[in-house]
């Protein structure tokens, strides 16, 4: 019994480490109005322990390194009976910056297509050979979007092999009725997402994640001025790639991720500086170009 209960531990123990995401999931349905909405609850329920309960990495992350991310699948039509919900996801994740209490968001996206079929009760199944269900594969895809994300800020390209995993994932479901895996769908959808994170044209703007974080944000609690500067000497590089890459879904990305941090950051910059960071950002990034308006303004 001794050692039976031994093995439990270094068996429970071994689970708790293998855990790659500390995911927070919440379903809405505010468009539903079937009374019998318990089985949402269960689903909820099923989606977290889907993505906190396996392995998304090879390395054997502690419990303080797990990856903070969020998953709010809103319903957008379902009969109250049946097992096929249409739905929509928005996807956030955040990381930590060093020798603060600040984290930094990574992801921020949405999914217009996260529809999906589910019974009370199902298994959430997935695996990396074929395709089993739609809800394991979109969850298995971003789950290696995130890990492949965050690696990217720890050392340059580092989120390689994730991503390829998140190929491997839209491959397999290239034959399934659901929207979203398809190239010819939408030019913002998870096939062009994943082909800009594999595709060698946009390593640069991987790169600059890198450059972003390490050099940017983690000296900043030490270095302000210092981390500023790696942040504001980005701008050129995303710019040139923007002229190369316009309207990529990669670029687009970073900075529904970054705009209002680099307000934040680069609002601190002298005059000068923040008059050239404005005149960069609101052409890149056209969408986010009122935000960037205060960079204009003189102390």
């Amino acid at each position: 019994m001794k050692y039976f209960l031994i093995f439990l531990l270094l068996l429970s123990s071994t689970y708790l480490y293998s855990q790659d995401l500390n995911a927070r999931v919440q379903i809405l349905a505010p468009q539903i109005s079937n009374s019998n909405k318990s089985i949402l609850d269960v689903l909820e329920i099923s989606i977290k322990d889907f993505l906190n309960g396996r392995r998304w990495t090879s390395d054997a992350l502690q419990p303080q390194e797990r990856i903070d991310c969020n998953f709010v699948i809103t319903i957008t039509d379902w009969d109250g009976s049946s097992s096929n919900f249409k739905a929509e996801a928005q996807i956030q994740s955040n990381r930590p910056i060093y020798n603060s209490s600040y984290t930094s968001t990574i992801l921020n996206l949405s999914d217009k297509d996260f529809s999906f079929s589910y019974s009370e009760g199902q298994t959430l199944d997935y695996s990396d050979l074929n395709y089993i269900s739609n809800l394991g594969s979109l969850l298995a895809f971003y789950a290696y979007i995130i890990t492949g994300m965050d690696y990217d800020t720890f050392s340059k390209l580092g989120g390689t092999p994730h991503f390829q995993k998140a190929q491997t994932v839209l491959n397999n479901a290239q034959n399934s009725p659901n929207a979203g895996w398809k190239g010819h769908e939408n030019l913002r959808n998870r096939f062009w997402m994943i082909e800009n994170l594999t595709n060698k044209s946009y390593n640069p703007i991987r790169e600059s994640m890198y450059e972003y974080h390490r050099n940017g944000l983690d000296i900043m609690a030490e270095n302000p001025a210092k981390g500023r500067k790696a942040i504001y000497s980005l701008l050129p590089q995303l710019q040139k790639i923007d002229k190369q890459k316009q309207g990529s879904i990669l670029s687009q990305v970073f900075f529904t991720s970054k705009s209002d941090e680099l307000v934040n950051i680069l609002n601190d910059a002298d005059p000068q500086e923040k008059l050239k960071a404005f005149n960069i950002l609101s052409v890149i990034d056209p969408a986010n170009a009122l935000k960037y308006e205060i960079l204009k303004r003189f102390r």
